[in-house]
């Protein structure tokens, strides 16, 4: 058997198992899907040794490929890490079930009774590279929300993953669901997900999380529906009433935290009025946490460490201690740079003006728009959903985190008492 055939047949059987095990989840008492999130929360915590010794193997291999600085970061497991992949677990366990709640229900003039009702999408097939933690993220929030999941983890996360998915199986094995509620592709080949892409009719729904090209890649070639963002070039404007202590807080904040996450901001707008009395503050802070800046004239004349910006950096994700600055002429000049430059992600204003941020909050066309905090706050952890599997900028089903919510559809109950259309 050829070895693209051999892939086929794995991922026909893994197809098959996923599909049997949705219709179960979707009809699985909330407490057994609990009970296996607390019990893969232990498991967890009981395997930290065997997490850590799989992830230094992913660490060796990957600083042999020498991959870049934040994509370590984002591969890297320690303690704190693996218990808030653990703790992560437990919070969901807390969240409401989604499944079954009645989103609204009427009465029409002939006596029917109609409910939309949440229900599961199905079976979902997330593929995502580097970060580990999303194996857990991903697989509790679609066993929460009645979903099987398929994961397919990049290659360089493949250790750590692979054991964070065995606490998993523990879990759902001591709560008595079906092992294959949550399957990890076990070959790191790339015709596996393409024969992923091509499940139609098994799979219902594709997220992609990681970088432009794998996600155009899935957007290109999927024959399922894909649920996803191309890029994550956030916006912080500091508008001209801007606090100059929260202006220099929040934007060393959201580019310096994590520099490889999607929510980190990538370009400074700055009103023209500030620029002078506050950039050079902004632009020491940042220099001191290791931001190279790159920057338009004016904001080059207000520190000397400002490199020449380009056109090109205006479309750049750099998900690296870049940033790039430019001088706008208030608040409408910087909604219109955003409508030009962003793709739809998270964008913040600081402004102590009422109306620029409203204004702001208003005309912004992103799935997050922020006022007065840090673009790293676009998280579904952050906003209550306990984690999520990405961030979705499209305008179709979800937009924003997808959480337990997002990860569900709804059918129509109707209920009469023998009626007849005329």
């Amino acid at each position: 058997m050829s070895s693209d055939r051999a892939i086929q047949t794995i991922m026909e059987t893994i197809g098959a198992d996923a599909k049997a095990a949705a219709a179960i989840l979707a009809n699985a008492r909330t407490t057994q899907k609990n009970d296996a999130l607390i019990a893969a929360a232990t498991a967890i915590r009981a395997k930290k040794a065997e997490i850590l010794q799989a992830n230094v193997k992913d660490l060796d291999i990957a600083r042999g490929r020498d991959l870049s600085q934040a994509m370590i970061d984002r591969l890297l497991l320690d303690d704190d890490r693996i218990e808030a992949i653990a703790s992560g677990l437990e919070a969901i366990a807390t969240l409401p079930d989604p499944v079954g709640d009645t989103i609204a229900s009427w009465d029409r003039p002939n006596g029917l009774n109609i409910s939309r009702i949440r229900v599961p999408l199905g079976v979902i097939g997330i593929i995502y590279e580097s970060r580990p933690n999303v194996t857990a993220d991903a697989g509790a929030l679609c066993l929460k929300s009645g979903n099987a999941s398929i994961l397919r983890g990049g290659s360089e996360s493949a250790n750590s993953s692979r054991a964070i998915h065995l606490c998993l199986v523990e879990g759902l094995k001591a709560a008595g669901l079906p092992e294959t509620a949550i399957q990890l592709i076990p070959t790191q080949d790339r015709a596996a997900v393409g024969a992923l892409l091509g499940m139609a009719g098994i799979v219902d729904i594709i997220v992609p999380r990681g970088g432009k090209g794998l996600i155009e890649r899935v957007q290109n070639d999927s024959k399922v529906p894909v649920m996803a963002h191309l890029d994550g070039i956030c916006h912080t404007y500091v508008d001209k009433a801007a606090d100059p202590q929260k202006a220099v807080d929040i934007v060393v904040n959201a580019k310096m935290r994590r520099t490889g996450i999607c929510g980190a901001t990538e370009t400074l707008l700055i009103d023209h009025n500030v620029v002078a009395d506050l950039l050079p503050a902004i632009a020491d802070a940042l220099i001191e946490k290791g931001c190279a800046l790159r920057g338009d004239k004016t904001a080059q004349q207000q520190h000397n460490a400002i490199s020449p910006a380009t056109e090109e950096d205006w479309d750049t994700e750099y998900l690296d201690a870049i940033l790039s600055i430019r001088t706008v002429a208030g608040v409408d000049d910087a909604i219109a740079h955003i409508a030009r430059h962003g793709s739809h992600h998270t964008d913040a204003i600081i402004t102590e003006d009422a109306e620029a941020a409203a204004k702001f909050l208003n005309q912004v066309d992103s799935a997050i728009v922020v006022h007065n905090a840090s673009t790293q706050y676009a998280d579904g952890g952050e906003f209550g959903m306990g984690a999520e599997i990405g961030i979705s900028t499209g305008k179709m089903h979800a937009r924003g985190p997808v959480g337990l919510e997002q990860l569900t559809s709804y059918k129509y109950v109707v209920r009469g008492n023998g009626q007849t259309r005329p």
